[in-house]
Parts: structure tokens; sequence; C-alpha cells
């Protein structure tokens, strides 16, 4: 339909959040305050009650293009055959105060958009990229949180207090996750930092042992189909499923662990929280019916543990299908939710995760959340009330709920219009496919190579889910992300 050379995927972009009531941009008040922040307030003397860990072997482990960088992490071993993790966070309350413009443009994001073709950070990047990134080699302002990861995998959670750190070095996922598996070489930066090696292998030893205790108690290992774009001029040339790899498991067990810390200790001194919770699964029928079409028999009463042995089981027997069966398996879950809770009050918990306790706390750069949550943290290390009302926070629970609602569907629409300019020029093109889903609201097909989605216009009739077909592309509207399909008969 369209010219691929004429599609402006940036403007497609801030068109898609303003739709969703996002502001791509930031005002003029918001850049007069920013320019009012120093660096300084980071690296200046110790306030009371703030403790020097900066000669810790602090690293981080993130995306190669990441700048705003959250938290680092640092490991050393205990007694008990123990192992004591430290997670420190950008202490990013120090330089947005409540009320306050930046605070309030935050607020009304609710979360930094990735969209693929441009980041929309939740914060100005002078402070999310670089006053309040942990980036490496800078003297930071951070909350620290602690915890020991037992033998058997659980933890014994620990301390939180505030500390000025540094990060000694950004590590990169592939890199680090390549090498963690054997398919790759040991990172540069292992050359550079003596010692670093032996600290990263510490930290995958305790991530491995938190991984199998959660396992263990039903924690769901769900994948994605979430395509990344890979651009050349301006163009989409590609489109790729990045695959999750050890040192990403990495990072994502020491967050939970720390955010189920934070949640204790907010608990325990009383103070309101904002959860995150993944409630009963909202269509547990749905999931036993999907579970015997592969002639597995889940119990009547909702179990994460018996769910998770069913994906693992389904993981192993047909790897190119597990995305598609996970993609149905969260749409019958139901989304996540930010709910306030009261102090004494018995918490939601997160049925995916198998836990009982959490929060998000350890992402203050780039979800209001986690900056209301270290916020409340802060308060309690020094002896003050909650910074907000029970109002507040119930509030603040449902309108970040529903701005995180509103960012997974500027992302969701801007990977169908990356999808659609690639597949631009090659209508009449036949490919093979595995049907998605079949409902009221039409059939859709993804595509084998490249891994994206249609929805079947001509030939639906009978299409079952998982099934493999081959399809013909019959129309594309790069700007509205429509991708039609026609089945082609054997």
């Amino acid at each position: 339909m369209s010219d691929h050379y004429n599609i402006d995927l940036g403007a497609i972009a801030r068109t898609a959040m303003r739709r969703y009531g996002f502001e791509p941009d930031f005002s003029g008040p918001v850049m007069q305050e920013l320019n009012g922040i120093s660096e300084g307030r980071a690296s200046g003397g110790l306030p009371e009650g703030v403790r020097d860990l900066s000669g810790l072997f602090w690293s981080s482990i993130d995306n190669e293009d990441s700048l705003d960088l959250d938290q680092i992490e640092y490991c050393e071993q205990g007694g008990n055959d123990e192992i004591l993790v430290r997670v420190a966070i950008a202490d990013v309350d120090l330089f947005v105060p409540k009320g306050s413009r930046i605070d309030q443009r935050a607020f009304n994001n609710g979360n930094s958009v990735y969209t693929g073709i441009e980041t929309f950070p939740m914060l100005p990047d002078k402070l999310s990229a670089d006053i309040s990134s942990l980036r490496a080699g800078a003297v930071r302002a951070a909350v620290v949180v602690e915890f020991a990861v037992l033998k058997d995998g659980n933890i014994r959670q620990g301390d939180i207090y505030r500390a000025q750190v540094i990060n000694k070095a950004k590590l990169v996922y592939e890199e680090v996750g390549a090498w963690l598996e054997g398919k790759g070489a040991a990172p540069k930066e292992f050359l550079s930092f003596p010692g670093l090696e032996a600290q990263v292998r510490l930290q995958d030893e305790a991530a491995e042992r938190l991984k199998v205790f959660r396992m263990e108690q039903g924690a769901l290992e769900l994948e994605s189909l979430e395509t990344r774009a890979v651009k050349e001029n301006g163009m989409v040339v590609a489109l790729v499923l990045p695959q999750e790899n050890k040192a990403q498991h990495l990072i994502e067990n020491f967050m939970i662990a720390a955010n189920r810390t934070v949640m204790d200790r907010l608990g325990k001194a009383g103070m309101m929280v904002i959860q995150r919770v993944v409630r009963t699964p909202k269509d547990w029928k749905g999931i036993c019916e999907l579970a015997a079409s592969f002639h597995e028999r889940l119990p009547l009463e909702p179990s994460s543990r018996e769910l998770s042995k069913f994906l693992i089981k389904r993981k192993i027997a047909d790897r190119l299908r597990f995305p598609d069966l996970s993609l149905a398996v969260v749409k019958m879950l139901g989304p996540g939710e930010y709910e306030m809770l009261e102090s004494g009050k018995p918490p939601a918990g997160h049925f995916g995760l198998a836990v009982s306790d959490y929060t998000h706390a350890t992402a203050p750069n780039r979800r209001y959340v986690d900056v209301i949550t270290q916020r409340l943290i802060k308060a309690v290390l020094s002896g003050k009330n909650s910074p907000y009302t029970k109002e507040e926070l119930q509030a603040c629970a449902v309108w970040c709920t529903e701005r995180d609602k509103a960012s997974k569907k500027v992302e969701r629409f801007m990977r169908k219009v990356e999808a659609a300019m690639l597949l631009t020029g090659r209508i009449g093109d036949e490919f093979d496919g595995i049907v998605t889903g079949a409902s009221e609201k039409g059939t859709y097909v993804r595509l084998v190579d490249p891994p994206v989605e249609g929805k079947v216009v001509r030939g639906a009739e009978r299409m079952r889910v998982g099934e493999k077909v081959r399809v013909r592309l019959t129309g594309l509207d790069p700007y509205e992300g429509h991708i039609d399909l026609a089945r082609v008969r054997s």
C-alpha cells in the first residue's frame, strides 16, 4: 500500500504515544527545573546514615545501548554456604522530589516507553542516563538492598540502607550470557578488572539457586514473541526474536529477591505500599482445556506448581510452538496490576512468580511505582511517616496500572508497524506459519520467517490454534500495523 521509503517510523511512534495519552516530549518548565539539578548532589559529602560502599566490586549487566542504569550488584561468600547479595538501586528521589515538575511529568507517563524506533524516557535523559544513572566509573547515591541466598535457593531477607557506590564495570547481557553458557568468549571487561570474572561466577551461582527454588515453588517460565527491529537508514530490514540467556535470568532472579526484601521491610515497618499483583488466573478453565489439548491434566483448582510442570514439559517437547503456547497462557492468566496494600492486610500475591509478597522497587529511572516505593523505604530508614496518604497511594496504583497497560499497547502497535514495513513489497508471497489465535475477533497466524503475525482474511475456516499452515500475504497497511493473509490450500 505504501512506499517503504516514505514511512516515517518516528512520526508514527509519536502519534501512537499521544493516542494513548503519553507526552512524548518534556515541557519547557520541566527542562528549566532539570537545569537546576547538579551532579554534585550525588558526589558530595556523605550525609548522616549514608554508608560509603564505593570500594566494593559493583558491576551491572544490561543491554548494550542502555544508559539508564537502575541497579548494580555485588556478591560475597558467607558462612554455611550462603551467598550474600547486595543490590544497589539508583536514588532517583534524591533529584526528583515529590510534587516537583519533573515528578509530575514522570507520574503522567508512568514509565518509559520502548517503541523499538525511539525510547520515550519517563525522566529526561540528563537525569536517567546520567545524573541518577549508576553508570560505570561515577560516584552515585543509591539505596542498597541485602539478602542472603541459602544453599537450597531460599532467601533470608537482610538490611536496607542508603549508600554511596561506584559501578566498576558495565557488562552486556548477550556477552555475559554467551560466556556463562559456554558459547562465547569472556567479556573484555574481565581483563581490565581482575576479580570481576570470579564475582560474576558467584552471582551466577546465587542466581541459579534462586531460579531452582522458584521453579520448585511453581514460578512460571514463559517466553515472549516480542520482536526487535533491525534498522538501516531508518528502514526495518529484519525482525529478530531475542533469546533469553543466563545473564538475563541472573538479573531477573536478583530483582525478584530484592523486590521481595523491600516488600518485607515495608510490611514490618507498618507502611502502606503498592504491591504488584497477578491474581489467580482469570481463565483457569481455559488453561486446563489448553493442557487437555496436549493430553495433559491440570487440577480443577489453580496451581502455579502444576502449570509450571506442564509448561516445562511442553517446552522440551515442542520448542518451535512454545512461544505461542506461552502467549496463550499469558492471556488467560490475566494482566499484572498495581494495588495499594494497607498495613497488616495480607498481600494479594503474584501467581506467575509464585510469591505472595511482591512490589516494584528496582527500576526508579524507568517506572514511577518504583519511585514511590523508594520514597516509602527512605521514610522508613529516616524514621518518618509515609509521604503518601492512603488515598494518594490508591490513586497512584490505579493510574500506574493504566499507564502500564497503555505503554504495552504502544509497544505492541509499533511492533505491528515494523512488521508491516518489513513486508512492504512482498504482497503475493507465500509463507509457512502457525495459527496463534482463533476467536470471534478473528484468526491470526504467526509467520515462521520473518516472525510476524497477521490476520487471516480468507480461508480461516476450521483453523486450529497451534496448527501449521501455508499462507499468502494479500494486503498491508504499515501506518495501522495491518497484515492481511489468506490460507493457501495444498
